[in-house]
């Protein structure tokens, strides 16, 4: 058995949370742009979460490559919208050979109304064994035009 004793400021194990994993420690992530100001590593972060935001318009993806295959059981996404309204598409999908070939999880689309919705949180009880890439493609205003992906928290346990 292997056990790890957790104090509270590590962000490692919260009580509504669950065990989350430290993918910036256990994986490499690609991302087809980012602004600056917005780095993917702010969704990612267990604490002191920002948002990671697309350096332009248009289609991105984003992929956790793990240094070892991974066992997961729960997938969240947060994604925040306050600026226009918009309707969002994104797939998510993994793979358990190095993003050769992948097996989708989820396809949904969800439109933001600001002010009255600006947030979206899809969290996903999965069961997945020896995962070595898990994809996001995001598709920010399926109508064309010129928004911003952007994704508050991706988080995997």
């Amino acid at each position: 058995m292997r056990k790890r004793i957790v104090g509270p400021a590590s962000g490692g194990v919260s009580a509504s949370d669950g065990a989350w994993l430290d993918v910036e420690s256990r994986a490499e992530i690609e991302v087809t742009s980012e602004d600056a100001e917005h780095p993917i590593e702010s969704a990612l972060r267990l604490e002191d979460r920002e948002s990671w935001r697309a350096a332009g318009p248009g289609a991105q993806t984003l992929r956790l490559r793990f240094d070892n295959p991974q066992r997961l059981e729960r997938i969240r996404l947060v994604f925040e919208e306050r600026g226009a309204a918009r309707t969002q598409e994104f797939v998510l999908r993994w793979s358990g050979d190095d993003g050769r070939t992948y097996r989708d999880i989820v396809r949904q689309q969800y439109t933001f109304t600001p002010p009255d919705t600006v947030r979206e949180v899809e969290d996903y009880r999965v069961q997945l064994e020896g995962v070595t890439t898990l994809e996001l493609h995001l598709v920010p205003n399926i109508s064309g035009g010129v928004a911003r992906a952007s994704l508050s928290q991706w988080s995997v346990a």
